[in-house]
């Protein structure tokens, strides 16, 4: 493990998989960013569970709603809050003993509108009309969501949860959907030929169950047996009309042909042991590659799904959900454990994640490197082949007493620019501009001082593992204009951005011009932007932050903004038109064409919804 320097230059070691399982060395970067800061605000904050110091920037937090007395405890894992759905007001925050519904309608004063207590491990959620799908693994699930572990196997419930909640004050548990090998996340994929039916792709990580649990899952070597219930996704089509039909109807294999990915050191990653098999399988089966993703994120306007699966990062076309197709693969030394993905809005970038750790390990000390636990950025070339560019990590030193490494996120809908929340557990929330996939850097951060203070024995605690409570973030999201955070162990966080050298106030006001009726992260909705002034600016505010236009310009295409918002009907029509067309001329000489035609573009949009 490489101790990076502050402000040195990092290399990437990585490789790339062809679909014959021939490893090929991409290309070398490099990039600069310094990691992490010895001078950072965020280095030294006070601990507390309620009362722990804060440094924000680029931000503001609106509120915290506190955990519902039925998960009001840190111990461990079995009652801290996971992941977030949106519809409408509402805001569903899974846990790993069941899920809260709040009433965000004022994000300054959230209202707890339901809680439903059930064990379920991890509980992550998605949204669909009024259908709530829910993540169920893990040994101790029962199908009647009570406490007290699982004694006979035909009790236990590993897959989906699907609840109407139609009344959101009452959830009802429709249907209980059992997969082989359960659902750490799962994602959905609306069919494209029928609106009443929705797919769920089921990432789970158990080994096949047995059949006095569930018939007909098997354990296999060979991942293109088409019987072996290992080497596949489960997707489970749901028909909105009769959800509690809802059932697997394939298995996606998208791992065919996959060898183990490169380990640091020269080693493979072999695949982790199966319970049970012999020694004829085992041998075969430890020269494989993946049997299962941690996460997938699909951009269902594309027909693309971007595959965390453990040590691969996997590029599949879901144009047929049920027929999906790998178009590349790619594996990296550096990368513990690929974890989730987040698409460009144009759908040519995808940031994945590396959860080095597994999230309970606090992998954001100053002596932990760059290249681990943090984002790396691929592009998607016009063969739809990946391409690896730079990694980006938090620069702040966070503490031993702190779980920290990266999670998850979602795009910030600002025109003209990849923008992106994330939350890194106790690393806190962080705001990352991807635009140029070779220089990622952060534009803002909210957060909190550890839950725990160091032991009184070890009051440097410089060591590589936690010893205090698991919290922090858990995925920090963008919706309908504010961040929401779901805190593990303190409850559900609402921040707002606010100006500043990195983020205009046009550009938050054009970012809260996208509304959206319903969202779920992992399945990401193509951002569009109403004709509007915000959007113009947004743009111009760009040209001048990076110098893309001649100040004369900018300030000249400025001051025809102003004069033609100040007019109305057809005299503001004519104006943004003229306008529109001068802009066209700047292109040839500006230093960013492509964002001087992008802003022309959206002056003509303007000009012509002016009625």
């Amino acid at each position: 493990m490489r101790t990076p320097r502050f402000g040195s230059l990092v290399t990437r070691c990585s490789v790339a998989l062809a679909a014959a399982a021939v490893f090929a060395p991409l290309a070398a970067s490099l990039h600069a960013q310094t990691y992490p800061s010895a001078t950072d605000p965020r280095n030294s904050l006070k601990p507390g569970l309620k009362d722990a110091g804060i440094a924000i920037e680029g931000m503001r937090l609106l509120s915290v709603a506190p955990k519902p007395a039925e998960f009001d405890s840190i111990r461990g894992l079995t009652f801290v809050n996971s992941d977030l759905a949106f519809r409408g007001t509402l805001v569903y925050q899974g846990n790993f003993a069941g899920f809260s519904i709040w009433d965000v309608k004022d994000p300054t004063k959230p209202q707890l509108v339901s809680v439903v207590p059930c064990i379920t491990s991890q509980g992550d959620p998605s949204i669909y009309g009024n259908l709530l799908f829910v993540s169920a693994e893990g040994a101790g699930n029962r199908n009647d969501c009570a406490k007290g572990g699982v004694s006979d196997g035909k009790d236990h419930m590993a897959g989906v949860r699907i609840y109407d909640v139609s009344n959101p004050s009452t959830p009802r548990l429709i249907k209980n959907v059992q997969t082989c090998k359960g659902s750490h996340t799962h994602t959905l994929i609306p069919s494209k030929t029928d609106r009443n039916v929705v797919y769920a792709y089921v990432s789970g990580s158990q080994g096949a169950r047995p059949d006095t649990e569930l018939a007909g899952c098997k354990n296999g070597a060979n991942p293109a047996d088409e019987s072996n219930s290992l080497f596949r996704l489960d997707v489970i089509k749901v028909d909105v009309r009769r959800p509690q039909d809802a059932e697997v109807v394939t298995g996606a294999r998208v791992f065919t042909g996959l060898g183990p990915a490169p380990a640091r050191g020269g080693r493979a990653r072999a695949a982790r042991p199966i319970a049970g098999a012999d020694s004829a399988e085992m041998a075969e089966y430890m020269n494989t590659g993946p049997r299962n993703c941690h996460d997938v994120t699909v951009y269902p306007e594309m027909g693309l799904l971007a595959g965390a699966c453990g040590s691969y990062g996997l590029l599949i076309d879901i144009s047929d959900p049920e027929r999906p197709r790998r178009l590349d693969a790619v594996a990296d030394t550096n990368f513990s454990l690929w974890h989730t993905a987040v698409f460009s809005n144009d759908g040519k970038k995808v940031v994945f994640t590396d959860e080095w750790g597994g999230g309970t390990s606090p992998n954001c000390q100053s002596m932990h490197p760059l290249e681990m636990g943090g984002n790396t950025t691929l592009v998607i070339g016009a063969d739809r082949k990946f391409k690896q560019h730079a990694y980006f990590k938090i620069p702040t030193a966070q503490t031993a007493q702190e779980n920290c490494v990266s999670h998850n996120g979602s795009l910030i809908p600002v025109p003209g620019r990849d923008l992106m929340v994330q939350g890194w557990y106790q690393g806190g929330v962080n705001l990352i501009d991807f635009t140029d996939e070779d220089k990622p850097y952060e534009i803002g951060f909210f957060d909190r001082g550890p839950v725990d203070a160091p032991p009184s024995d070890d009051p440097n605690a410089a060591v590589s593992r936690a010893r205090g409570t698991i919290a922090g973030s858990w995925g920090a999201y963008w919706y309908n204009g504010y961040i929401y955070s779901s805190e593990m162990a303190r409850g559900l966080d609402i921040l707002e951005l606010v100006p500043s050298e990195h983020l205009s106030a046009n550009e938050i006001a054009a970012a809260k011009l996208v509304m959206m009726d319903e969202f779920n992260p992992q399945s990401q909705p193509r951002i569009t932007w109403p004709a509007a002034f915000p959007v113009v600016r947004s743009y111009l505010d760009q040209l001048v932050r990076g110098s893309g236009l001649a100040a004369a310009r900018t300030t000249v295409i400025g001051q025809a903004l102003d004069a033609a918002e100040r007019q109305s009907g057809a005299a503001r029509r004519t104006a943004l038109t003229a306008l529109a067309t001068q802009v066209d001329r700047d292109v040839s000489g500006a230093q960013d064409a492509e964002r001087v035609r992008a802003m022309a573009a959206a002056i003509r949009d303007l000009a012509n919804d002016t009625r």
